[in-house]
């Protein structure tokens, strides 16, 4: 397999790039596993964090999923055949609809993280709110998948990884919006931290709470993001 090595400063972003171009192409193939770390570090010439960071960010796009144990397999489903979500600029209605099922999915989520975390979800999760190396929109969505990896359920995992690869133009284009406002940058990390404490403190009902608030707040915001982008495309 002929491949190009990797010499640039974001190598994992680079690494992520490459394999999902050879998925693409057919060269890794819908529900086989891919190849081990080792042999993508020698495929791609890179370390095994750039690998394994790679991994990660692919898995949030919902492009693979890791069996621990066994390995890393590239999803057989397509979200944009559910969902229309790909395109430019998602409609109001779209918008509205997204956070109906946001909000049945990740409320539950919230509650049973703050059931079944562990320490190690902590520190994730932790790591998440204050990582300031990453883009703020990967940083957002990197906290919700801790959450849903918390909880141990597959299923649900699957679901988030599925719903958040079909918005991650939305959810770019709405942090770039958000960034001109400061302070509902703030609040969104201060109801963040609002969520991890409940679950920290094993708190669920106040967990679920948090995130019916948080997603509440959010989608007002993306809205009024769509119209104010409308109204200049006009």
């Amino acid at each position: 397999m002929n491949v190009e090595k990797i010499t640039t400063k974001k190598v994992s972003q680079t690494v992520a790039e490459e394999i999902e171009k050879l998925i693409e192409k057919g060269s890794f193939k819908a529900g086989e596993m891919l190849p081990s770390v080792r042999e993508l570090c020698d495929l791609f010439g890179v370390g095994r964090s750039s690998v394994r960071d790679a991994i990660t960010t692919l898995s949030g796009k919902g492009i693979v999923y890791v069996k621990q144990g066994e390995g890393t397999y590239i999803c057989e489903f397509d979200p944009s055949k559910l969902f229309n979500y790909h395109l430019l600029l998602p409609s109001s209605k779209e918008i509205i609809e997204l956070f109906q099922v946001r909000k049945i999915l990740e409320t539950g989520i919230a509650e049973k993280s703050a059931i079944h975390r562990s320490e190690q979800d902590l520190l994730k999760m932790e790591e998440c709110i204050y990582n300031q190396s990453v883009n703020k929109w990967e940083s957002d969505y990197q906290f919700h998948m801790a959450m849903a990896k918390s909880t141990g359920n597959e299923i649900l995992i699957q679901f988030m990884q599925f719903i958040s690869a079909t918005t991650k133009k939305a959810m770019i284009d709405f942090h770039q919006y958000i960034q001109k406002n400061p302070d509902t940058v703030k609040q969104i990390d201060n109801q963040h931290l609002q969520i991890y404490e409940a679950i920290k403190e094993r708190e669920s009902a106040k967990a679920h709470r948090m995130m019916s608030e948080h997603l509440n707040f959010v989608e007002e915001e993306m809205l009024q993001s769509h119209i104010l982008q409308q109204s200049s495309r006009k």
